[in-house]
């Protein structure tokens, strides 16, 4: 076997490395200047907040102590830092981020590693709104971007469907949408829920129509089915109150009005496991932990999970994660 074969070089070169440790620090820098303060959570944790579209890596021979003392426990790798977050905030951290590694199990690509760098904030006593702002206001720093307002670059899921030709999607059903398929040649996989061609069209129809947007979009107001840890407006109609920032068609962030109702909470997860099991897949372990110390009490706050490795991408203009990664998972 000859070295090359072996791909030992890095997948980013030396300009890339340097433009990723100014970055890094350009970001905490960012916060220090808010005073947010930096924390470090378990990237090894005995359970996980159950998701339809996240798949943990699981450590089998983690060897964790239980919560009662016993050795020998299996883990999980985190895809978030989001509830040892809320941990903290609940016995009174204040405002915190989380800049570092997760791991989640899926396909790489061309945007996608199985292990990312994620940067994920909590701010408070904030709206949405004020969460959002200083979201734009860090993208606008680091890509060096001309500043804009708020209403300016935001636009509502169903704004962004209809300016792609679809239907409204918080009030069309099935068959309005499946029209619309045919209207617009489109064919969507057969056999799809609601929500599932919602998904479908988001990424065949509305993100091309994104990435032809100049500056970074926020997307917010999306179906409550769609809600995962944020609040639900009453409505009519109800909405999930979350975000999520686009730009040059690339997914950088997901924000939400974080739900503080532990009741709820569980049930939500305890769906998702359900929902999982459905699809024929592995229902996961929920952190008690986490819903315990909602229980004791989450204070009202926003918070939002940004993808520093495609931040990366747009920051240098290059086409895959790869570029911007000292080893991508192929070489790792």
């Amino acid at each position: 076997m000859t070295t090359d074969s072996l791909q030992w070089r890095p997948t980013a070169s030396r300009q890339r490395l340097i433009q990723r440790a100014e970055l890094l620090a350009q970001l905490r820098h960012f916060f220090a200047q808010r005073a947010v303060m930096e924390v470090d959570t378990p990237i090894l944790q005995r359970a996980v907040a159950p998701d339809l579209h996240i798949d943990p890596i699981c450590c089998e021979h983690a060897g964790l102590p239980s919560l009662h003392g016993e050795g020998g426990q299996a883990g999980y790798l985190h895809t978030s830092p989001e509830t040892a977050m809320k941990r903290l905030l609940a016995a009174g951290s204040g405002d915190i981020y989380y800049l570092g590694k997760v791991f989640r199990l899926e396909e790489h690509g061309p945007r996608h590693n199985g292990e990312f760098t994620m940067l994920e904030w909590y701010r408070v006593g904030w709206s949405l709104e004020q969460l959002q702002q200083e979201v734009l206001q860090l993208v606008e720093q680091t890509l060096e971007l001309p500043g804009a307002d708020l209403a300016s670059a935001s636009m509502s899921y169903a704004e962004a469907f209809e300016q792609a030709g679809l239907s409204n999607p918080l009030t069309s059903d099935l068959a309005r949408l499946l029209e619309d398929c045919q209207r617009l040649q489109l064919t969507p996989p057969g056999g799809l829920s609601r929500l599932e061609l919602l998904d479908w069209l988001q990424l065949e129809r509305v993100e091309p129509l994104l990435a032809k947007l100049s500056g970074p979009v926020l997307i917010h107001s999306f179906p409550p089915e769609r809600a995962a840890m944020a609040c639900v407006s009453p409505g009519p109609p109800s909405t999930a109150l979350r975000f999520e920032l686009y730009y040059r068609g690339v997914e950088l962030a997901n924000g939400y009005q974080e739900l503080t109702d532990a009741a709820e909470q569980r049930r939500r997860l305890q769906k998702a496991n359900g929902e999982r099991l459905q699809l024929g897949r592995a229902a996961l372990p929920v952190d008690e932990a986490f819903l315990a110390a909602m229980e004791a009490g989450l204070p009202s706050m926003s918070g939002v999970a940004l993808g520093v490795d495609r931040l990366l991408m747009i920051k240098c203009d290059v086409a895959t994660i790869a570029e911007v990664l000292p080893f991508a998972g192929h070489v790792a």
